[in-house]
């Protein structure tokens, strides 16, 4: 057995892929009624029947051609379907079909236009025809109250119909709107989506980076040394392959951390396989660059304190990629490495003296200085790297953090 919810449903979506078909099927209806009406009236009736004559075809055909094309234009099918009710009405040939078809007029404009407009054909429609309906000439003066049934039921009609269209319009419009704003949240879904994807891979293109060059850079140049040294030297030859298999290990153990954030499924913000290097690193960092061959000056200014781990780790990664960047167009001249707490951040500034070898900029692919830029930038901070005075190369970064201690107390 069919159910006859899904039954009305199919119903509803062929006369929507059809409306034409529909229109045509309402407006012969009404012609039928129209006809019947003026065939079979009953003598004691308000409009007794009669035989039909050839105007009465003609206005049967009117009326199914004003239905058909009410949608391409509500208001001349409202006027002129109200004007021939109207006349009708007056001659005293007046039939239910003809106000039928002028309510369904004042509907459709009602559902094209807006509630003013609607309210506006529509009251003049219902006043026209409540005016009508006070001239028939079966209506006997005085003595006719002008509230008769049937005179305030056009006014009733009429109105209800306009009331139904707007209602529909308004729903319609409501549904257009849900539809778009649907629409344009899928949208920024997918727009979220991908800024994030983006978001993700130039982190771990930073972190990678970061990792490699760092440690590469030191391998290079250990091992250089422990080749050169290898004949004349051999212990510190021995001492420079220990710092190449410490470089590697140390990069071993962070590229596994960085997979190892990336194999996992939840949120690589909320859970961690292991600490992120920081501020407290930096020592075992100069330890490393020392041991490369760096000479670095270290002055710290201010009480230091604990960073969020987002400012911690760019603070880190800031300094290391300063370091190894001074340690491929420095090498051998001293570096100044500079790290301030204020109140409201932590200042970061490396100076190292240009050589014939570079100026800070060449010599590589430049993605450590777009890394750093990234990390201060990611934080609402700033980095500023280029020439100085006195031929110096300088990186200084702000990154905000904050002082909390003072509102925690």
């Amino acid at each position: 057995m069919a159910d006859p919810g899904m039954s009305h449903q199919r119903i509803v979506a062929l006369a929507a892929r059809h409306p034409q078909v529909v229109d045509m099927t309402i407006g012969v209806l009404l012609a039928l009624v129209y006809l019947l009406s003026v065939w079979d009236g009953k003598a004691e009736s308000r409009h007794p029947g009669r035989d039909l004559q050839v105007w009465d075809g003609v206005a049967a055909v009117a009326m199914v051609g004003l239905i058909a094309v009410r949608r391409r234009r509500p208001r001349v099918v409202l006027a002129l379907t109200v004007v021939a009710a109207a006349v009708t009405i007056v001659v005293g040939e007046a039939r239910a079909a003809q106000t039928v078809a002028a309510a369904i007029a004042a509907y459709t404009v009602a559902t094209a236009y807006p509630r003013r407009t609607a309210w506006l054909f529509g009251g003049s429609a219902a006043v026209l025809l409540y005016g009508a309906s006070l001239l028939w000439p079966g209506r006997e003066w005085p003595g006719a109250a002008w509230w008769e049934r049937g005179d305030v039921g056009l006014l009733a009609g009429v109105g209800m119909a306009v009331a139904v269209g707007d209602a529909i319009r308004t729903r319609r419009a409501y549904m257009v709107a849900v539809e778009e704003r649907a629409r344009r949240a899928e949208e920024s879904r997918e727009e979220e989506a991908h800024r994030r994807v983006m978001e993700e891979r130039l982190r771990i293109a930073r972190e990678l980076h970061d990792v490699v060059a760092h440690n590469l850079a030191l391998i290079s140049v250990q091992a250089g040394v422990a080749k050169h040294l290898m004949q004349s030297k051999p212990e510190q030859a021995a001492a420079a392959l220990g710092h190449v298999r410490d470089a590697a290990g140390t990069a071993v153990e962070e590229l596994g951390t960085v997979l190892s954030v990336l194999r996992q499924e939840s949120d690589p913000d909320e859970s961690s396989t292991g600490p992120a290097p920081g501020l407290s690193q930096v020592p075992v960092l100069l330890e490393a660059m020392a041991a490369a061959g760096l000479r670095v000056r270290n002055r710290q200014e201010g009480q230091a304190r604990m960073l969020p781990a987002a400012a911690d780790l760019a603070a880190y990664r800031i300094i290391q990629e300063s370091l190894t960047n001074a340690h491929k167009h420095a090498t051998g001249a001293a570096v100044e490495l500079h790290v301030a707490y204020t109140g409201d951040g932590l200042t970061i500034e490396v100076t190292n003296p240009r050589t014939a070898q570079g100026d800070g900029l060449r010599g590589g692919t430049g993605h450590g200085l777009i890394g750093m830029h990234e990390r201060a930038a990611s934080l609402g901070g700033t980095l500023h790297a280029g020439p100085t005075v006195g031929d110096n190369f300088t990186v200084h970064a702000f990154l905000p953090a904050a002082d909390q201690s003072g509102a925690a107390q």
